[in-house]
């Protein structure tokens, strides 16, 4: 589903024009790259959260030739941990 999809279908089910429903999308998905950007988690209850982590510097190697010791710097990541609705719509879907 892209973005696209989302604001056809929230503008098809609400009759909200769909210049009106991407401005407030487009809206959210600023605001929650703002926060993220300043290390704050974002949260929606029951669906997950989106925190950032900072992964630690390492040696890393190169696959075509191991003897090549490579340092791979420490960055920052956004992790999404599922909340507890989503997790069980997702697992019943397990077979």
């Amino acid at each position: 589903m892209t973005k696209r999809d989302l604001v056809l279908r929230i503008s098809k089910e609400t009759g909200l024009a769909q210049l009106d429903v991407q401005t407030v999308l487009q809206k959210v998905l600023d605001y929650m790259l703002d926060s993220l950007a300043r290390g704050e988690n974002v949260e929606f209850r029951n669906f997950g959260v989106f925190e950032v982590q900072v992964r630690k510097a390492r040696i890393g190697r190169n696959p075509n030739n191991p003897t090549h010791v490579v340092t791979i710097p420490s960055r920052k990541i956004v992790k999404f941990k599922m909340g507890r609705i989503m997790k069980n719509r997702i697992m019943k879907n397990v077979t």
